[in-house]
């Protein structure tokens, strides 16, 4: 998958009200960046941190630019940009990159379903079969506690918990559910629940894989030039 835009390269100077991040560029001057993400962004970012933004070009826009990547001070890429994970997934389910979800005729993005008034990410189909795979982006890396040890959520989620009782009911009725992390670290290499940060979420993610929920992670080749899903990650702690 190709960025809408050759990326630029800029120094962080902070991040704040949630959208919104101030960088130096290179040759001294300074800009606002959209910041697409409304995570805590936890261990990914630090004032001084090099960070990698596009450009929509798009005048009418008051943040035209748009923050993408963030590179640690040890060369690791982080995609900071949540919205690129289901872009991410969706190329590679249409070029068949991740083998546990191939075979499907159709791939739907965004299709309305269970009780809770949610949105699957994708619904893949053949015949009478149905697939719902929900996608979350990985992205917090705690090297403290294992090497590579990367955890999902970054923060409390109750909608990420919501999303876990949706999939479990659709398996009961029937169905296949995924639950799919992309992983967009490149310092990440395997993925477990974060419990010492939203506990329930562990529980209910333990609770979706008793019940039949598949649980798959894939990382993905960062570059600046592209994204690409690369290859499977163990999921660990379930």
């Amino acid at each position: 998958m190709q960025w809408v835009s050759e990326l630029q390269p800029a120094t962080l100077i902070r991040r704040y009200k949630r959208f919104m991040a101030d960088v130096q560029l290179e040759d001294g001057s300074e800009i606002t960046l959209h910041c697409p993400n409304t995570g805590s962004m936890r261990n990914c970012m630090a004032p001084g941190w090099r960070v990698w933004y596009s450009d929509s070009g798009n005048p009418k826009r008051k943040y035209p630019c748009t923050w993408e990547l963030s590179e640690t001070p040890d060369g690791q890429l982080i995609c900071v940009n949540t919205a690129q994970a289901n872009k991410l997934i969706y190329d590679a389910l249409q070029h068949d990159l991740i083998p546990e979800l191939t075979g499907y005729d159709a791939i739907r993005p965004e299709v309305r379903y269970g009780e809770e008034n949610s949105r699957i990410d994708f619904l893949l189909t053949k015949d009478q079969q149905q697939c719902y795979v929900e996608v979350k982006s990985v992205t917090l890396l705690e090297q403290e506690r294992a090497p590579g040890a990367g955890f999902f959520p970054d923060a409390v989620s109750q909608r990420g918990s919501k999303h876990l009782r949706e999939l479990t009911e659709m398996v009961r009725q029937g169905h296949r559910a995924v639950l799919l992390f992309c992983v967009n670290h490149t310092g990440i290499h395997s993925v477990s629940p974060a419990e010492h940060i939203d506990p329930e979420y562990a529980v209910a993610l333990r609770g979706a894989a008793e019940q039949g929920v598949e649980v798959l992670a894939y990382c993905s080749r960062l570059q600046t030039d592209e994204l690409i899903i690369e290859s499977a990650l163990p999921v660990q702690g379930l």
